[in-house]
């Protein structure tokens, strides 16, 4: 089994996607495509670590694997070059899980930020999954022995510990790895994050100093992907910022966190940076800015939007994309399931 770069990424189906999702993820999933072999997994199995009543029940995690389907091939994902796929169909990923479950230590998962964040005060009513979530996002990854993975801030740490498990995986099992021909003593990649763009982190139009969500209880609060454009240009237009004009550099967003927020929304949309954003609208007042950033927004997320409404509804057609992506991710994870189970002494059908 040669090393073969890889990118692996996943998307939790839990409804309400969002400008944040799209500048955060889809947009840098589009682009590596160009440069990689990409593997784009609905991660559903994520999506219930949570109680009933947050994920919605049976019927809305369907809804929800379609929708996040949809918009990955909206957004110009190509699933007949690439993979695309929701995690429940490829059982390698729980196998690993089990394996990485009697790697990884509990010192590692107790500095898990994210879990102290999701549990809040209560975390002995927090489920098992969650609390091993990290674990299972290391197999995500792994089961591909994939070598690159596009990540935003709030998931920096599960992908060190994701590194973290496949380094202790090549000490403790590193004379069986040699002896099943990887003769550096490596079987799993130590992955590498993916260095986003100008807008990884999207704020909240009425926040600037709050991340862009579908919780937040107000709806103006946020760009749905699935927005017209009469809703996206009134949202703009109703976002909050500064009574300051816009600065000409980069500097002079510093303290104006809605001001920064909007110059890091239309320099993700555009291809731009900041900086080239700010020599463009610098020393202009916010109003004429909106109208450019309303007219960006809607040439870039209106025809989205359509097209993702048209895939919801045929279902058929996005199950079997899902279906076609599951068999060809699953034929990788085999490989790999298969010389692990070996590594560690596992008996196998042959």
């Amino acid at each position: 089994m040669a090393m073969v770069e890889r990118v692996f990424s996943g998307v939790q189906p839990t409804g309400n996607l969002h400008l944040g999702n799209y500048l955060g993820a889809f947009v840098n999933f589009v682009k590596l495509q160009e440069t990689h072999n990409c593997i784009y997994c609905v991660v559903d199995m994520h999506a219930i670590t949570q109680g009933v009543d947050v994920w919605g029940g049976p019927a809305e995690l369907t809804r929800c694997t379609r929708e996040v389907t949809a918009a990955f091939i909206a957004s110009g994902v190509d699933p007949k070059k690439h993979i695309v796929f929701n995690q429940s169909q490829v059982t390698g990923h729980a196998e690993l899980a089990w394996i990485f479950n009697c790697v990884a230590r509990m010192g590692w998962l107790n500095r898990m930020t994210q879990f102290k964040d999701k549990a809040g005060k209560d975390r002995e009513a927090a489920s098992v999954g969650l609390y091993d979530y990290p674990v299972l996002m290391a197999a995500d990854i792994l089961v591909y022995r994939a070598t690159h993975v596009p990540v935003g801030e709030d998931q920096k740490q599960h992908l060190e510990l994701s590194r973290d498990i496949a380094q202790k995986f090549n000490n403790d099992f590193a004379d069986s790895i040699r002896g099943h021909g990887f003769n550096d003593g490596l079987f799993f990649p130590l992955p590498e994050p993916v260095i986003t763009g100008p807008a990884t982190r999207v704020m909240s139009l009425r926040d600037g100093t709050k991340k862009m969500s579908k919780s937040d209880s107000s709806d103006n609060s946020r760009i749905n992907l699935t927005d017209d454009a009469e809703t996206i240009a009134a949202k703009i237009r109703k976002a909050k910022t500064d009574p300051e004009p816009l600065p000409s550099e980069e500097k002079g967003l510093e303290g104006r966190p809605e001001a920064d927020n909007l110059v890091g929304i239309y320099a993700g949309l555009s291809g731009l940076s900041k900086a080239q954003v700010l020599a463009e609208f610098g020393g202009g007042q916010f109003s004429n800015f909106k109208n450019a950033l309303v007219e960006l927004c809607v040439t870039k997320l209106a025809p989205i939007a359509s097209e993702m409404k048209r895939l919801v509804a045929n279902p058929d057609h996005v199950d079997s994309i899902l279906i076609d992506g599951a068999e060809r991710a699953e034929a990788i994870a085999t490989e790999t399931m298969k010389a692990a189970k070996d590594i560690v002494g596992f008996i196998r059908k042959r």
